[in-house]
C-alpha cells in the first residue's frame, strides 16, 4: 500500500493524487509494478526501511504493508 506522508501527518494517496493531473483517471498515484512513474526513488530500501519516493508535485511516498505501520514516521 502506498501513503503519503507530511510533516505532521500519513495520509492516503487518494486524498491528494484525485487532484492531480499526473495521476490515473481514477485519482490514484502511477504505481505500476514497483515503481512511481510519477515520481522519483529518494532512498532505496535499506534494512527495515522501506524505499522512499517524491511525487512529480513535491509529496514523499513510501510502500507499507500491513505489517510495517510503524516504518513510515521514520521518514518524517
Amino acid at each position: 500500500m502506498l501513503v503519503i506522508l507530511t510533516a505532521e501527518n500519513v495520509l492516503s494517496p487518494q486524498k491528494v493524487c484525485s487532484g492531480c493531473l499526473l495521476a490515473t483517471r481514477q485519482g490514484r498515484p502511477r504505481w505500476y509494478q514497483g515503481h512511481l512513474s510519477c515520481g522519483r526513488t529518494i532512498h532505496a530500501a535499506e534494512g527495515s526501511r522501506p524505499t522512499l519516493y517524491e511525487c512529480q508535485m513535491g509529496f514523499k511516498l513510501v510502500e507499507i504493508d500491513d505489517q510495517s505501520k510503524g516504518l513510515a514516521p521514520a521518514f518524517t
